[in-house]
């Protein structure tokens, strides 16, 4: 579907090891789509997000999961 980029937001830390790591904790997911595959970056706590499709973006992960609660 040529999507450029997409987040999973894994405020509760209950994903699966192979995609928010070890230890488990909140996450959050950046994938871009590159070279016509998926790359992700992963954000956690006082990280700042970066995304390329909004770039003046200044949340930090943290912030967005005290949304979630």
């Amino acid at each position: 579907m040529g999507i450029q980029e997409y987040w999973i937001i894994d405020y509760l830390g209950l994903g699966g090891r192979r995609f928010i790591g070890n230890p488990k904790q909140p996450t959050f997911s950046v994938y871009q789509l590159i070279d016509g595959e998926y790359q992700v970056k992963l954000f956690r706590g006082g990280e700042c997000i970066e995304s390329p499709t909004f770039p003046e973006l200044k949340l930090t992960a943290q912030q967005v999961f005290a949304k979630g609660n």
